[in-house]
């Protein structure tokens, strides 16, 4: 299947330790992509994560940088495509998010999210995609979320910062387009991650009302974005420009049901 056929390729996974990060990279590793993981917590972290990715047969390297960090950013993408290889595929997955509500909320931790979140993918993919206009050939996922569409309480940073996070994907794509640069995003919805274990467990308010909420009427599987991560990043998706994938199990599709239907 040449239309999915990553080998030979270069892609960079930002955040990719762990998590829904790792789940896309373990995908465009299995398809032939060499992985760049990237994380910024501690070299030990991305050390282990890169034996992860070579004992599921993926060459992986692993390069810490904090990606809020434009200078560091630069350093790193040059680094990179001295000792690996051109970048062909970017996933800005990093970020994070505080639980606080507006009210309650500092300026600078609003800040923060807004930079980790939404900042930090337009540095990456700033310094990236320069040599992707040489070469007039790229592909750029940002991850986006359930909360660039829906509010939600206490995460009301996150959700500008997603939000944001989709306008800037379409204006990516406006500019770059004319390079045979795509830049599309994906929005996961709930997915079972060791994050969301606590709350999955049956009888907690949150796992009842994610399951009743979802059409698929349950959490996702982190390995269901690979498909996606792998589609956005392929020859298959060429004339893909400036849409949000949202796997979510249908959340979007729905108001929702009552709690009384079957």
């Amino acid at each position: 299947m040449d239309l999915f056929d990553m080998k030979g390729k270069v892609a960079l996974v930002t955040g990719s330790t762990h998590g829904l990060g790792m789940s896309m990279a373990m995908g465009l590793g299995k398809a032939g992509a060499t992985i760049v993981v990237n994380g910024n917590s501690s070299q030990q972290k991305i050390d282990d994560a890169v034996a992860q990715y070579n004992d599921a047969g993926i060459k992986a390297v692993g390069y810490k940088f904090d990606v809020s960090d434009e200078s560091a950013v630069k350093k790193a993408v040059e680094r990179i495509e001295t000792e690996v290889g051109a970048i062909d595929i970017l996933i800005n997955n990093a970020g994070i998010i505080k639980r606080i509500p507006l009210e309650d909320m500092e300026v600078d931790d609003f800040k923060q999210v807004v930079n980790i979140d939404l900042v930090s993918p337009f540095i990456v993919s700033k310094h990236v995609v320069k040599g992707m206009i040489k070469r007039q050939s790229g592909k750029i996922i940002n991850i986006c979320s359930m909360m660039s569409e829906l509010g939600r309480n206490t995460v009301g940073a996150y959700a500008a910062a997603k939000g944001g996070l989709v306008m800037l994907t379409k204006n990516m794509a406006t500019e770059w387009a004319k390079h045979n640069i795509q830049v599309n995003g994906i929005g996961p919805g709930y997915f079972a991650t060791s994050q969301t274990a606590p709350i999955r467990v049956d009888g907690h308010p949150f796992n009842e009302f994610i399951v009743n909420r979802t059409p698929a009427a349950k959490w996702g599987n982190p390995d269901d974005l690979a498909g996606a991560a792998i589609f956005l990043s392929a020859k298959a998706s060429d004339f893909v420009n400036g849409h949000i994938l949202y796997v979510d199990g249908g959340i979007l599709a729905t108001i929702g049901k009552p709690s009384n239907e079957d």
